[in-house]
């Protein structure tokens, strides 16, 4: 099966270059409003919410200010739960999850924690609905030092000052049936390698770290978000995507190794979650819902267990 079945770009076996790079970028297409979605509900929050600028990306013709909400009681002496969205600009539901929590939940958490949302990450990748950035970087697996994605270097600079505050932190994702259709195969395609065929799994799950996996964390947010939608069961070899399922709804990947958002901080509950839009069982505002619950249990399970 040749890789040109799967996709245009490119020679099979032969890494991308400059010239493919810039053929994979013209061809993608601008699709929705960052500014529209993402900095009008900013702007839309009121009260509980400091809005702080953090850093801007040029990518040519478009201009995208990067945002970040800050719980308006904020205290230093407090530690900081941490909420990031659209790393993977494509995946929907962490962007208007992120947004839908800072709307409903801005007061929850006054006087007990510092809350922090990031809420879109990577805004080109938002627009132009891709995993990768406009140079064909994938910025989920470039939290690292050296790194090659402006999105990731940008909030690495946020966060450094604070990493030693944050108590937890919870990464929106989405897998969906493109991962598979168009993410893979360009992705194999960029690497010069032959595309694997996988599957996706049908519901919810959460990606722990392995190096600290906190397995009851994990099962908490889990539970709290089996009340919105249904959970992804393991195949038929006990895996998802690959990975060996280790409890209900969970697999582990070496977050920090991996160069993953879900790393950037050295915080002591830390999760990733895949949400699934293209199941016929969930519907967007399901998704989105998915994302609040699973925020809103992360946090609370940090808070009760934060001296354990």
């Amino acid at each position: 099966m040749s890789l040109e079945r799967f996709y245009p770009v490119g020679t099979p076996g032969q890494p991308w270059g400059e010239a493919e790079r810039t053929r994979w970028r013209a061809a993608q297409v601008r699709r929705r409003s960052y500014a529209d979605d993402v900095l009008d509900a900013i702007g839309r929050l009121h009260g509980h919410w400091d809005a702080q600028a953090y850093g801007e990306l040029d990518y040519a013709p478009h201009f995208y200010p990067l945002l970040a909400l800050h719980g308006a009681d904020w205290d230093h002496s407090r530690p900081i739960a941490l909420v990031t969205g659209g790393v993977h600009g494509y995946e929907t539901s962490g962007v208007h999850g992120a947004l839908q929590f800072a709307a409903a939940h801005g007061s929850t958490y006054e006087g007990r924690i510092n809350v922090l949302v990031v809420p879109c990450v990577s805004p080109w990748g938002y627009e132009h609905v891709q995993r990768w950035n406009p140079v064909a970087v994938d910025p989920n697996r470039s939290f690292r030092e050296h790194s090659q994605a402006l999105e990731s270097i940008a909030l690495m600079r946020l966060l450094e000052p604070l990493r030693g505050r944050v108590l937890v932190h919870i990464d929106l994702h989405e897998t969906t049936d493109t991962d598979e259709s168009e993410f893979r195969p360009a992705l194999a395609a960029r690497d010069g390698k032959p595309f694997e065929p996988g599957g996706i799994p049908d519901g919810f799950y959460l990606v722990g770290d392995s190096e600290n996996p906190q397995p009851e964390f994990q099962q908490a947010v889990v539970a709290a978000v089996e009340r919105v939608t249904h959970i992804a069961p393991a195949d038929a070899d006990g895996k998802m995507i690959g990975s060996p399922v280790v409890a209900h709804g969970v697999i582990n990947y070496p977050v920090k190794a991996l160069g993953l958002c879900a790393g950037v901080t050295d915080a002591a509950y830390v999760t990733t979650t895949e949400v699934y839009p293209d199941s016929p069982s969930a519907t967007p505002a399901q998704c989105n819902e998915a994302q609040v619950a699973a925020v809103c249990a992360a946090i609370d399970y940090a808070l009760a267990h934060a001296r354990d």
